[in-house]
């Protein structure tokens, strides 16, 4: 019988404001690691809203549940070697703390990606039309606008992507990978 190592899982946790780039990294970041033939899912943070998280709204209370499902599923996948990329706003740190101290029990290494796009960015990107929504009045509960924002303390990698372009940043978020010798 031939036996065959595991590859190591992780959770890859992009936390920022809305437009800030989290999703396009992620998916580049996942597209190359496939290409390298890593098993990865990308968590993205609007499709879990809409079928793991349905139901839920944007209360702090509601947002702290949405961040621990996916902190759960993450975890799982990261435990059973699956590079899990979950860019999801995140908005609490006190949620994002729950979700690392669930990876540090299981000993699923848990890495914390700031995509630090200042908001006056991320306004002028407004992929979705939420800033544009919220300065009409059809919007209250706008992450780092009029509902907060907590940024990491001490994440593992900031990335700036008003300075670089997604690919530099998803090269930046591989490079991390590579560090620590999970790619």
């Amino acid at each position: 019988m031939t036996t065959t190592a595991r590859a190591q899982g992780a959770t890859i946790w992009l936390t920022g404001l809305p437009s800030a780039g989290k999703t396009t990294i992620a998916r580049l970041l996942g597209d190359r690691l496939k290409a390298g033939g890593h098993r990865v899912e990308v968590l993205d943070g609007d499709e879990i809203r809409r079928f793991l998280s349905a139901g839920l709204g944007f209360s702090k209370e509601d947002r702290n549940t949405n961040v621990q499902r996916i902190g759960l599923v993450s975890e799982v996948l990261a435990r059973n070697g699956v590079l899990s990329v979950v860019p999801v706003i995140a908005p609490y740190a006190e949620s994002r703390e729950a979700v690392r101290g669930r990876h540090l029990r299981s000993g699923a290494p848990y890495f914390e990606v700031h995509v630090a796009t200042p908001v006056e960015v991320c306004s002028e990107r407004d992929v979705k039309g939420l800033y544009a929504r919220q300065a009409a009045g059809q919007l209250a509960g706008l992450t780092g606008v009029d509902d907060p924002y907590e940024p990491p303390v001490d994440p593992d990698l900031v990335l700036r992507t008003q300075e670089q372009s997604p690919d530099e940043s998803a090269d930046a978020v591989y490079a991390l990978l590579a560090e620590r010798g999970l790619v």
